[in-house]
Parts: C-alpha cells; structure tokens; sequence
C-alpha cells in the first residue's frame, strides 16, 4: 500500500528556490511580463514616477502587469485584486512578491486611464504583425451595459415641475401669513418657520436641476451619474451605457471598441468603422451591421471614407422591394425634373421638406395628386391624400445599399454577423462574468471597456503565443 501525500511544513531547501523557476514556462502571467516588456510606457503615454525622498514608488510596469492579468482572471475590483497580488501565486510571481495595496492601484488606474487605450492598440499591432488579422470582413454591434443606479432616484422633468408648482403654491402661503404678522393682524412674536427656509431651499435646488435639464437638453438625468442614460436590451430596462465593438471574422479579435450615451446606435457606423480602419492601418473588405445602424447620411460618409458596409436596412426601407409592384423600389426619381414616377407612369410631384426624425438632414415629400381616379389606389396607399414618397438628400447612398444587398453573397455576410460579434458579447457577458460597469461616467466607463477589450484580446493572442505563433522583442 502507497504512502498518503501530505504536507510536511519542516522541509528545507539545501539551495533556495530562484523567483524565476516559480511558473511555468506556458503560465499566463509569463505571458503578460513579455508582453508588458515590450512596450515603451513612456512613450505611449504613462505617468512614471520619480522617487526623491519617502518610501520608493510601484514601477509603472509591475502596476499594468497586475491590472492585465487582472482582467483576464476576471479580478477587476480593487480589494480582490490587492488581496490576489498577497494569496495568488501568478500575482505573487508576477510582482516580485511585492504588494501594491488598492489605494496604490487605484491611484495608477486615475493617472493612466486616459492612455489604456493605447495598450489596446499596441495588442492589435502585434496582432497584425504576426498575420493574425483576417481583413475579409468585420462586424459591429453594441450592447447594453448596466449602471449600479437606482431608477427611483432620478431626476425626471415632469415630476419636478408638479413638484415646483406644489413648493412655489406653499412658499406663497407662508409669505402671505408672514405680511399679516408684520401688518400687526397676528399679535404674537413672529418669527419664519423651519418650513419656509425648508421649502425656499427645496425650491431652489429644483430650479437648479430643471436648469441643468435645460442645458443637457434632456427630461431625465440621474443625480450620481448624470451621463448614464435610461435604456432597454432584451433582459434589462434600467440605467446603462452602450458599449461598441468591431469583430474581425477570421481571428475574433475586437479591432475597435467604444463606450457612447446613446441610446440608439444609429449614429456609430462612421465612428466606428472608421476607428477599425486606423487601428489597422486599412478598411477590410466588408463591415456588417444590424439595422440598429441604419442612418443614411452614416451610409454616405461610409461611402465618402472609401469603407464598404453592409447595413441591414429596417423593414420600412427595405421592404419587399422587387416583389411588391408599389414598393418603393418600384417608383423611378427623375432628378432633372425632380418628380417621382410610379410604375403606372403618373407623376409624384413634390409637396415640401421635414427634418429627418433620426439624423441631420431634410426629407423632400412627393405626393400623387391622380389618387382618386385610380385604379390601384387601395395596393398602393391608405394614404387618404394619396401615395407620398420621402426622399432624403442621401437616398442615393441608400439605393446604392437595397441593390447591393440584392446579390445573394451580400446577404450570407449580413447572416454570418451574430456568429461574429454577438458571440464575443456572450463571452464577455457570461464566461468574463461582467454585467454591470464598476465605475461612474463616460470617462471611467471607457477605460473599463477599453481594459475588458484588450484582456479578451490578451487570451486570444496568448493562445497563439502557447503554440509559438505570437512572440514578444
């Protein structure tokens, strides 16, 4: 019978152990030191502190270390990570057994996190360098990521207004009574109430908010973080902030990432896209996106930066425009004399202008005026004055993409973008553990993604870095 292993804390080392030799030649942490080693902090940007009396300062590289391989074992709160950096043996041998504590990493995180990003592009050229970029085709999407706030507590305009009304009706009544005690109608001493100096104060902070409303231009603002919005994804309705990704198809790595307020996603394409094409250096072949990005004047300066998407167009635009004989598709615009003519050969001629309801731009209206002697009148409108077409100042971009999107090839790239870049969310999401953000603020909002970006990036490459495909100077 075999002996049990246990314990024996009594052993003595004849030679003592050198740090070195304490991981693996394929641990993680190995990976993070070659790749924090070949990076010129100074030049991308990093505080480096200078130490000219008291106790010595943390190396700004054992400090990015840490938050790295932080991320990517998903430890991205301050007392966990201190307490990782004392118990954890790749933290311990990454840092030298030395033991930032959370003030310590706190005070690194606000001085740098302006140029995170900037370690995030250097992942993507060391990507790029080893070929491991598919420029084929890319895919972008927004999610949507919690705040901590409680919907309660906001600062909602019409509330506030009634409540207004209700303070401004109370302070009338005390000034009312304090004039009959000074006119001698009430003979006691009278003195203000803690009431009124309550009220008057109320009243005031509520100006003061429906101002700030006025400037922000919006109904609703939340008092601890007056940038996060109210938004809606399929399994949450609460305070959020939408955070953007592009996917490459070949290698899914994230080759472009963002945080914005926005509510909807109609107005990222350009930015986004545009983002990918100079972190790599190039536009791929083809960018795919879900008709939450459909925005005609985005298709158009897709079109003027030489970047080539393919949109999903909302059912309203798309349609069913070669099977439908009145679809819009089937109305032929003749530009010299600016008139629509329908596929029974009668003119549309144009009505006037209206602001696009989403985007910076007017729409041209055309209106049939022949309606009531028609004989398709009830297939082609239950408009009661006739069939109108809108026509915005980019729809010739938007034609541009409905006949792209008629070739069958077009079609499968628009199928194969939730397998790109829905995917990578999930992962985030669910194998990452991160559902809600840490931190307050669109600043602090996008350092976190940024960081969360380029750790999913870090284990993509490490991967390749175990199989010696990824190598660092």
């Amino acid at each position: 019978m075999g002996k049990v292993i246990r314990a024996d804390y009594q052993k003595i080392f004849l030679l003592p152990p050198a740090l070195e030799d304490w991981v693996g030649p394929d641990h993680p942490a190995r990976f993070i030191r070659d790749f924090v080693n070949s990076l010129d902090l100074d030049k991308l940007g990093f505080k480096i502190p200078e130490a000219y009396e008291g106790r010595p300062p943390y190396a700004t590289d054992l400090l990015l270390r840490v938050w790295l391989y932080g991320y990517m074992r998903k430890i991205r709160h301050l007392r966990p990570l201190e307490e990782a950096c004392r118990n954890d043996f790749g933290f311990i041998w990454l840092t030298g057994m030395n033991h930032p504590d959370h003030n310590t990493l706190w005070r690194f995180w606000v001085d740098n996190e302006k140029v995170f990003k900037m370690v995030y592009r250097q992942v993507l050229y060391v990507a790029l360098k080893f070929e491991l970029v598919g420029m084929v085709l890319h895919a972008l999407d927004g999610t949507k990521i919690a705040v901590s706030l409680s919907k309660k507590k906001l600062w909602r305009r019409k509330e506030l207004k009634k409540l207004l009304l209700e303070l401004e009706v109370a302070v009338a009544e005390i000034m009312a009574e304090t004039r009959r005690g000074l006119e001698g109608e009430i003979t006691e001493e009278y003195h203000l109430s803690e009431e009124f100096s309550d009220s008057t104060a109320r009243l005031d902070k509520i100006k003061e908010v429906l101002f700030e409303l006025d400037r922000v231009e919006r109904d609703y603002l939340h008092p601890v973080d007056k940038e996060a919005r109210l938004m809606k994804s399929v399994n949450y309705s609460g305070m959020a902030y939408n955070a953007q990704a592009v996917v490459d198809d070949q290698s899914g790595l994230i080759v472009a990432e963002d945080v914005v307020n926005d509510e909807a996603d109609n107005s990222q394409l350009v930015s986004m896209t545009s983002q990918a094409k100079d972190n790599l250096g190039a536009a791929p072949e083809e960018t795919v996106a879900d008709a939450g990005y459909y925005a005609p004047e985005q298709l158009a300066k897709a079109e003027e930066g030489n970047i080539s998407v393919l949109v999903n167009l909302p059912s309203h635009v798309a349609g069913k425009q070669v099977e439908e004989q009145f679809g819009k598709g089937r109305f032929q615009y003749d530009e010299r004399a600016d008139k629509y003519l329908c596929p029974l050969g009668r003119e549309l001629t144009f009505e006037g202008t209206k602001k696009a309801s989403h985007g910076n731009y007017r729409l041209r209206s055309y209106r049939c005026h022949y309606w009531r002697d028609c004989p398709q009148r009830e297939r082609c409108s239950s408009d009661k004055k006739g069939r109108k077409i809108e026509r915005g100042e980019y729809e010739e971009a938007v034609e541009r993409q409905r006949l792209k999107q008629a070739d069958i090839g077009a079609r499968e790239k628009l199928k194969k973008r939730k397998e790109v870049v829905e995917l990578v969310f999930g992962q985030i999401k669910e194998h990452g553990e991160f559902r809600c953000w840490s931190l307050r603020g669109l600043a602090g909002v996008r350092a976190q993604w940024t960081m969360i970006c380029t750790a999913f990036n870090l284990r993509k490459l490490y991967r390749q870095w175990l199989v010696g495909k990824v190598a660092f100077a």
